[in-house]
């Protein structure tokens, strides 16, 4: 036989022995599969059956089905796990003066999480995890695939602040997990200890599994303000800054192949996170929406398969921290794992300015104003204050162009063709560099604004200081204020009416129509003029319905200074007949003043046109 036909008897050797193991993992798994529908189908059987009491049923979750009562055969090896699987499930707490859990024996996991001293939009007691709506697990593999969710722990040891429950094995072995929950912290430390777990686990088990799921509650009053800021985060280790799975989506997925720090179960005031002291070596986070209407106010679910290292050894501890409480930026801060960026206040330039010169004004003025409206009021003055140079600047250049009007109207006259733009544009351009005007003299201080605009766009709906805080007729300013709620829903702009928000497009109009005179005149500006006076005010009167009060209100205070700070600027600062009178005394002591290359370039340019619109007409004369 030649190599050829070797190679084609081994390569068909290794595709049956392949299909031979395959098809063995298949049966095994449809066995496992049918024997669950058996068990669920018996437990259904039970349930129904009229001989039997209902109250001595257990309410489980659908993966632990299987732990309700049963008569089939034991499924694990181990007659300890075995009993643990059936064995009552019982609850322990830990509190402190910040938050309360409540711990369940079954996988000896929190059940419940209250965050205190805070509430919902409804008032109530404000739980970040509701019981039975988490589920968390250890995953590995002996003889048969186990997670520590599946069985109820022992409690061997509790405190004041700490709780130890134990999953025993056969021959001494068992699995500790040791929770310790420090006075006035949202940080609880999680420590999973393995002793004589090596005589268990498979000596090629490198990993084990992390399995997180999930379900958070709504927890403020508008829905998409909500769900457009929640999310997952995750942080890789040594990095300053973190990732996410996007925000403003209805559901996301993340593979993730390189090692990671810590994860968030982020709703928009409130987190859930795992930290691995010794980091995550990879695994998967994926979030999913609930509808708006759906019946039991859940907002998202949220999952993590991840993977912890490990080493085998007669005593192995892997160390954890969960922290459940406010997105606080100062408060997440102080864990200094980097928990403060999961608050979104925006990218490198608009988050400085909200982390350095917002977050901290706040902070200095809540020590001495309770009322976060006059706080408001006050930041707003602050801010148009620190800006006023600026503000001015815009004003000057925007008279200087006004007065010019004439003189640029007499040019518009002087060449009505579009053959002579060119012309046009030099004489332009001319008046301008003579009278020292510069075109965007009005727009490079209002671009200089702008970061300051997006910061407050960012801050208001993400800010926690905000949260509940009333103003007016407004309950809370991080969430929409209304005055009429309809009983019906307008696409886009919603099923309420916010008078803050009305307030701030009327404001934008009333300035509008202040600054049209500023405006050049000419058709091609005309869609302009009615873009500013009435398209801005009503798609931001659409878009802010919705929106935190808060930033409404901020945006009608800054349009309102603004108004007033124009009015006395034109009033009492500039003189129009002045500052034409120095334009002309400017423009006449520069006629003797050399063109300048750009219009010398301009002219050659202008002349090179003109001769060849000479040539094409004398072309068509001959045709």
């Amino acid at each position: 036989m030649n190599k050829n036909t070797i190679f084609g008897f081994v390569l068909i050797g290794i595709i049956l022995i392949g299909f031979s193991w395959y098809n063995t993992k298949l049966f095994k798994e449809q066995e496992r599969e049918r024997f669950v529908r058996d068990s669920i189908a018996a437990v259904e059987v039970l349930k129904n059956a009229p001989a039997l009491d209902s109250s001595a049923l257990v309410t489980v979750s659908e993966r632990d089905s299987l732990s309700v009562i049963r008569e089939t055969a034991p499924i694990y090896k181990d007659s300890l796990l075995e009993a643990a699987s059936r064995a009552e499930e019982e609850f322990y707490t830990l509190e402190n003066d910040k938050i309360s859990v409540t711990f369940t024996t079954k996988g000896a996991q929190a059940s419940q999480v209250l965050i205190k001293n805070y509430y919902t939009s409804d008032s109530l007691a404000l739980y970040l995890m509701k019981k039975n709506s988490s589920n968390f697990g250890i995953d590995f593999y002996t003889d048969q695939q186990l997670n520590t969710a599946d069985f109820n722990f022992e409690k061997v040891e509790q405190t004041d602040t700490s709780l130890v429950m134990r999953l025993n094995f056969s021959t001494g072995s068992y699995i500790d997990h040791i929770y310790t929950l420090r006075p006035d912290d949202y940080m609880m430390d999680f420590n999973l200890k393995m002793v004589g777990m090596s005589k268990f686990i498979s000596k090629n088990v490198t990993q084990l599994g992390v399995d997180w799921k999930m379900t958070i509650p709504r927890l403020e009053r508008g829905y998409d303000n909500e769900k457009n800021y929640s999310t997952i985060d995750y942080k890789f280790p040594g990095e300053s800054s973190i990732e996410d799975l996007g925000l403003r989506k209805a559901e996301a997925h993340a593979d993730i192949a390189t090692k990671v720090e810590w994860f968030a179960f982020q709703q928009q005031f409130f987190s859930a996170i795992l930290v691995a002291r010794n980091n995550f070596t990879n695994g998967d986070l994926a979030f999913k929406f609930f509808p708006e209407e759906n019946p039991d106010k859940n907002l998202m679910t949220c999952g993590a398969n991840m993977q912890v290292e490990y080493i085998a050894a007669d005593v192995v501890t892997i160390p954890f921290r969960f922290y459940y409480g406010p997105n606080l930026y100062k408060v997440l801060k102080s864990y200094d794992y980097g928990f403060e960026k999961i608050v979104p206040l925006g990218g490198w330039l608009i988050g400085w300015i909200n982390r350095v010169i917002i977050i901290n004004f706040f902070d200095f003025l809540s020590r001495y104003i309770v009322s976060y409206g006059i706080i408001i009021l006050l930041m707003t003055i602050f801010i148009k204050l620190i800006i006023s140079p600026l503000t001015f600047k815009s004003y000057v250049s925007s008279a200087k162009m006004r007065v010019l009007k004439p003189e640029v109207d007499k040019i518009n006259e002087k060449y009505p063709r579009k053959e002579d733009a060119m012309k046009k544009q030099q004489e332009m351009m001319a008046l301008y560099k003579k009278t020292g005007v510069s075109m965007f003299g009005g727009c490079l201080p209002m671009l200089l604004q702008f970061p300051i605009l997006l910061a407050m766009f960012r801050f208001f709906p993400a800010s926690f200081e905000l949260r509940q805080q009333p103003f007016l007729w407004a309950k809370d300013l991080s969430a929409y204020d209304s005055i009429l709620q309809l009983p019906f829903h307008i696409p886009l702009y919603g099923d309420h009416v916010s008078l803050f928000a009305i307030l701030m497009a009327v404001s934008m109009y009333l300035y509008a129509r202040m600054t049209m005179d500023q405006m050049p005149s000419g058709q091609q500006m005309a869609g302009m003029r009615s873009m500013q006076l009435y398209f801005m005010p009503i798609f931001l009167l659409v878009l802010c319905n919705n929106f935190s009060s808060g930033l409404s209100y901020y945006y009608m205070l800054s349009n309102i200074i603004t108004i007033i700070q124009t009015w006395a600027i034109r009033k009492y600062f500039i003189d129009e007949d002045k500052i034409y009178a120095q334009l002309k005394a400017k423009a006449a002591s520069a006629k003797t003043q050399k063109k300048s290359k750009f219009q010398q370039r301009l002219d050659e340019i202008y002349k090179q046109q003109q001769a060849m619109q000479q040539q094409r007409n004398s072309q068509q004369k001959r045709r």
